[in-house]
């Protein structure tokens, strides 16, 4: 199972939640590998490039797979034609979040600081064309702010530096800032979506913030094109079967995640499909350019 993104992810632990048990499942033992870099691309093609005989799966997550398609002219892959959908994982709004020395207790706050000081503040996602990165740019052209972006391989390391206060604004998915916040390394303004996150339930959406924004991240399970039909549903009932499990509906409420979803390979295409014609919308209306 190549993980597209790095060790200590959201995605990655989600991964190696799924793959203990799949692999009991299936009788076979289930390896993680994590390909992360080129904002998910890398640990993309390395299954594009597999043998579709159900033996290599892709673990990623919306922003690689829908999200930098819709902005990248030069992405060497196309998720309706290289990969084969198998089962939607996981599904979370992201954080909007600042480093501890930031004094902005709110994303009016923040916009307010960013506006009357461009020059002091850069953000940070994990990568060109990310969910974050869009996100961001999209925030820009609703307040017309100027502020640099600073493309990471990973969260980890693009909170590790917020956390230490060499980046002092970021976009993370659900999971990864929770001991970042424990720690009071960093703090949540708000979070994408139209529903507030499990463990930090105080942290506003951007919609209550007062910008409408209801594009969420997710995860899930893909397999090289050509895959045969009966593999992948295989796949897609014994994961829906882990998903439905108490265990792994409280390790997602651990990991900030809402209930976990149980889709099929149909609904899982739908969504992919749906996303796809959504993120190429918001590119496209506020003429975004990389």
């Amino acid at each position: 199972m190549i993980v597209s993104s790095s060790a200590g992810s959201g995605p990655d632990a989600l991964a190696r939640a799924l793959a203990t048990p799949l692999s009991t499942a299936l009788g076979k033992p289930v390896i993680v590998d994590n390909r992360p870099g080129a904002s998910g691309t890398i640990g993309i093609q390395a299954v594009t490039r597999a043998p579709n005989d159900g033996y290599t799966l892709l673990y990623s997550t919306a922003s690689s797979t829908v999200v930098w398609p819709s902005v990248g002219e030069s992405v060497p892959f196309d998720v309706t034609k290289d990969l084969v959908p198998v089962a939607k994982t996981a599904a979370g709004g992201v954080f909007l979040v600042v480093g501890s020395e930031v004094p902005a207790k709110s994303l009016d706050e923040l916009v307010g600081l960013m506006k009357a000081d461009p020059g002091q503040f850069s953000y940070g996602s994990w990568g060109n064309g990310s969910t974050g990165h869009l996100m961001m740019e999209w925030l820009k052209g609703e307040t017309g702010m100027q502020v640099p972006h600073v493309a990471y391989r990973s969260t980890t390391q693009m909170l590790t530096e917020l956390a230490s206060g060499v980046l002092n604004v970021g976009w993370t998915d659900p999971s990864a800032l929770i001991p970042f916040v424990r720690a009071g390394k960093v703090r949540a303004l708000a979070i994408s979506g139209d529903e507030r996150a499990p463990q930090l339930p105080d942290v506003p959406t951007l919609a209550e913030s007062g910008f409408a924004f209801d594009q969420v991240g997710w995860f899930g399970i893909f397999a090289p094109a050509g895959t045969d039909p009966d593999i992948v549903k295989r796949l897609n009932l014994e994961i829906n079967k882990i998903q439905g499990s108490e265990k792994m509906r409280e390790l997602m409420t651990n990991l900030n995640f809402a209930a976990p979803p149980q889709k099929t390979p149909e609904e899982f295409k739908e969504i992919i499909e749906h996303d796809l014609a959504s993120w190429s919308r918001i590119v496209t209306d506020a003429g975004l350019t990389f």
